[in-house]
C-alpha cells in the first residue's frame, strides 16, 4: 500500500515537473525565411531622367516690320509649309546701294544653304539606303547566329538616324528657301509705301512648344517668333553617376518607367557624352554625373501624351543571366572578411558562408555554399547565432521591408 502511494506521488511530481518545464521554456522565435532558387537574374540600376527633343526650329523674322497677331498657341500642330505668322515690311522705305548690296548677298547666301541642304539631303538619303541594306544582310545573317542582336540593333538604329539627317535637311532647305523668298520679296518691293506682307512659314511638321511673341507689334530681322518640334523626335535624356555610364554602351537595354501612362516603355541607349560635371546632391554630396541619351522603341501611339521636359524615370539593364542559383540581398551579411547567410534546418539556425557572384538589385547570385531549396532567412539580426532554436515563417514571394 505504501508502495503503490510513494509510485503515486513520484507520477504526480514527474508530471508536475514536465508541466512546469513546458511552461517556462523559451518560445521559438518565429523569422521569415526564403527558399533559395535558379532563374534569371538582371542587374540594373535607375536614374531619373526627362524628356528632350534632339532638334528644334526657332522661327524667326526675315524682315524688319510689324509682325500681325499670332493666333497659334503652345501644343497646335503644324504642317510643312504651313503659314506661321505675317509680317508687313517697314512703309516707305528705301534702299540705299550699300543696303541693297547686303541684300544681294544675303539672297545669294540663302541660295547657297539651299543647295548645301540638298547635298547634305542627297547625301543622307544615300546613307539611309546603305544603312537600310546592311539591316537586310545582317537579318539574313542573324538567322544563322553569324550576327548578334546588339550588332543588328545598331545598324537599325543608324537608319532611323540617316532618316533624320535627311528630315533635317529637308527642313533646312525649307528655311532656306523662305529666307530666300523673303529676300526677293523685300528686294522687288523696295522703295514702294508698304510693300506685300511677307508670309513666315512652318520648316517641319510638328507643333508649338513656344510662342516669342503673340500681338501685334514690331519685330526686326532675326527676333525669334516661334519655337517648334517634333514630338516624335523625343528622347530621354538621364543624368548618370559616372561610375553607372561606364557599364552602358550604344544599344544598352533600358525601361521607361513611372512616366504617367500603363506600363513600362522600352527604350535603348543612343549616345553616352564624354564629358562629365560635378552636380550637388540633395544631402550635399559632390556627383560627377554624366548626360546619357536614349530613344524609346514603343510606338509613338503608345506615349503620344509625353511632351518636352517631361519627368520619367530610367531602369538600364546592365546585364542579364538566364539561369543561375539566387537568394535575396538581404539575407546575406558580413561574417569578418566573408559573405554568410543563416539556413534553416529544422527548428535550428546554420551559419553558413557563401560566395556571392552579380548582384541584380534585391537578387544576388550564390556561386558557393547553399543548393537550390535551402531556406534562408530572409532579414538576419546581430540577435541570430548558430544553432539558435527557431519557427520558421516561409514566404512565397520576395521579402520586402
Amino acid at each position: 500500500m505504501k508502495l503503490r502511494r510513494r509510485l503515486a506521488y513520484a507520477a504526480i511530481a514527474v508530471a508536475a515537473a514536465a508541466v512546469a518545464w513546458w511552461a517556462l521554456r523559451p518560445a521559438l522565435r518565429p523569422l521569415d525565411v526564403v527558399r533559395v532558387q535558379r532563374g534569371e537574374l538582371v542587374q540594373s540600376f535607375e536614374e531619373e531622367g526627362r524628356t528632350e527633343l534632339a532638334r528644334r526650329w526657332v522661327v524667326a523674322a526675315p524682315i524688319a516690320g510689324t509682325l500681325r497677331r499670332i493666333d497659334l498657341l503652345q501644343g497646335d500642330t503644324v504642317k510643312a509649309g504651313q503659314p506661321l505668322a505675317q509680317i508687313e515690311p517697314a512703309r516707305a522705305q528705301l534702299l540705299d546701294p550699300a543696303n541693297r548690296a547686303r541684300l544681294l548677298a544675303e539672297e545669294q547666301a540663302a541660295r547657297a544653304s539651299m543647295q548645301a541642304a540638298r547635298q547634305r539631303q542627297a547625301a543622307a538619303q544615300a546613307d539611309a539606303g546603305l544603312a537600310a541594306r546592311e539591316v537586310v544582310r545582317m537579318r539574313k545573317l542573324g538567322a544563322t547566329g553569324a550576327v548578334s542582336v546588339q550588332a543588328l540593333d545598331s545598324a537599325e538604329a543608324q537608319v532611323s538616324r540617316a532618316q533624320a539627317t535627311t528630315a533635317a535637311a529637308a527642313a533646312d532647305y525649307r528655311a532656306a528657301d523662305q529666307q530666300r523668298a523673303a529676300l526677293a520679296a523685300l528686294l522687288a518691293g523696295q522703295g514702294l509705301a508698304g510693300g506685300q506682307v511677307v508670309p513666315v512659314l512652318s520648316p517641319i511638321d510638328g507643333v508649338v512648344l513656344h510662342r516669342y511673341q503673340q500681338s501685334a507689334t514690331p519685330v526686326q530681322a532675326g527676333q525669334p517668333l516661334l519655337e517648334l518640334g517634333d514630338l516624335g523626335q523625343l528622347q530621354v535624356m538621364v543624368q548618370a553617376l559616372s561610375q553607372q555610364a561606364t557599364l552602358l554602351h550604344p544599344g544598352t537595354p533600358a525601361q521607361v518607367l513611372r512616366w504617367g501612362g500603363e506600363g513600362a516603355l522600352p527604350a535603348r541607349v543612343v549616345r553616352i557624352e564624354p564629358g562629365g560635371y560635378t552636380k550637388i546632391s540633395a544631402l550635399g554630396v559632390e556627383e560627377q554625373r554624366t548626360q546619357v541619351w536614349l530613344d524609346i522603341v514603343a510606338p509613338h501611339a503608345q506615349w503620344a501624351r509625353l511632351g518636352d521636359g517631361y519627368r520619367v524615370e530610367v531602369a538600364f539593364d546592365v546585364a542579364r543571366k538566364a539561369d543561375v542559383l539566387k537568394a535575396p540581398a538581404s539575407a546575406l551579411f558580413r561574417d569578418g572578411a566573408r559573405w554568410a547567410v543563416y539556413r534553416v534546418q529544422g527548428e535550428r539556425l546554420r551559419l553558413v558562408q557563401v560566395v556571392p557572384g552579380m548582384h541584380g538589385g534585391t537578387d544576388v547570385e550564390i556561386t558557393r555554399g547553399l543548393a537550390e531549396g535551402d531556406r534562408v532567412v530572409a532579414f538576419p539580426d546581430d540577435r541570430m547565432r548558430d544553432g539558435l532554436r527557431v519557427q520558421p515563417l516561409e514566404q512565397t514571394t520576395a521579402p520586402q521591408r
